[in-house]
């Protein structure tokens, strides 16, 4: 078996690994060269975490953590993984339905009081209690890139750079990916193409997906004042003290090679992926240093450095990974899919041969084309 693999940031790179691992003939083509800032998988760190209201994604997020192990230990080098713990705080509501959650699946975690927490942290203030899991941390995002498909050129798969697709045919006995260097024929593809999703997909039948929005999002990283402090991964859930209409998604933020990164959820402005600026809007950047400057003696408030990528929210904020004949699409991951890169590599690979590995029940009606909001 053949199959084609469109996109090579982080959705893409772990497919294409898991269906090399099973021994499927695998070409890999990427429209940018090695290591490009242009998509939603690129810099220092994303944040790894299992604390969710849905059990789905909880366990699939404690799947994700055993692959993300296979994948360090297969490369032998610096790990992508850290596991520095992670805290939730807001609303007492928010943090008991994922405390829930962990408990259903089995995850340790604890309850922290505010100043206990301010104690143990002090880079961090807290406005209720702090839902604290000590498995979770943080990804080197271009090491777990590059690690990906470096291990999935090991077992045999090509990655191809500087490869934009133009097209995608569907033909009787299989498919022609179509482009700039040539025509790749196989018996299927995966579209992991980001932000291009929409425009890959849309001359392809019996692909109804829903309205895929893109955003250009931008995380600022802070200076830290002591360098002796640890930083937990942490989500701040809006309600309570955090105003909702100042931060309406929330705030995440975790340590870096960078500084002390912190962002907004899904709160910036509409974008055509191939023409965006690439410029931060000053307003984002001043309620980052608000919110800094309040929440997080830690850091130097002033010292906030933005950068930007990329959104592809769909209207649930639920991942769209299902097949369509000799199609399988993985797109919308809606700013929090990356922990989850090498799991949803694997469910795209069972979706492609029709052998099911990933033990976690209810994928298909999650991230399942049919019904969703269009």
């Amino acid at each position: 078996m053949r199959v084609v693999v469109i996109g090579g940031g982080v959705i893409g790179a772990a497919s294409a690994w898991r269906l090399a691992l099973r021994g499927i003939d695998v070409i890999l083509l990427e429209q940018f060269g090695t290591g490009h800032t242009r998509g939603a998988s690129h810099g220092s760190s994303r944040i790894f975490r299992h604390a969710y209201d849905n059990d789905v994604y909880t366990e699939l997020a404690v799947h994700a953590g055993r692959l993300w192990d296979e994948l360090d230990a297969a490369s032998g080098a610096e790990p992508v993984l850290t596991r520095t713990g992670a805290v939730d705080h807001g609303p007492s509501a928010v943090i008991a339905a994922r405390a829930a959650s962990l408990a259903r699946v089995g995850r340790p975690f604890d309850i922290v009081a505010p100043a206990a927490a301010e104690r143990r942290w002090p880079g961090m203030r807290f406005d209720t209690s702090v839902l604290h899991n000590p498995d979770a941390g943080r990804l080197h995002a271009d090491r777990a890139v590059a690690s990906l498909l470096a291990r999935a050129q090991e077992n045999g798969a090509d990655v191809l750079h500087d490869n934009p697709v133009h097209d995608i045919k569907l033909l009787s006995d299989g498919v022609e990916v179509v482009t700039r260097s040539g025509a790749h024929r196989a018996d299927a593809v995966v579209s992991a193409a980001g932000a291009w999703t929409p425009e890959l997909a849309s001359g392809l039948p019996d692909i109804a997906l829903p309205e895929l929005r893109t955003t250009q999002e931008q995380p600022a990283h802070f200076a830290p004042i002591d360098e002796s402090l640890t930083w937990p991964s942490f989500v701040h859930h809006p309600g309570g003290a955090l105003n909702e209409a100042d931060h309406a998604g929330g705030i995440y933020g975790l340590s870096s090679e960078h500084g002390i990164k912190v962002g907004e959820h899904a709160t910036g402005p509409e974008v055509i992926p191939s023409s965006r600026s690439f410029v931060a809007d000053p307003a984002g950047e001043e309620r980052l240093r608000a919110y800094a400057s309040r929440w997080l003696p830690g850091v130097d408030s002033g010292s906030a450095a933005s950068v930007t990528c990329l959104y592809t929210c769909s209207p649930d904020h639920n991942f769209v990974v299902d097949r369509r004949g000799r199609v399988t699409i993985a797109a919308g991951f809606s700013g929090h899919g990356f922990k989850f890169a090498p799991a949803v590599g694997e469910y795209v690979t069972d979706l492609v041969t029709g052998v099911s590995t990933v033990p976690v029940g209810g994928l298909s009606t999650l991230f399942g084309l049919g019904g969703r909001v269009r």
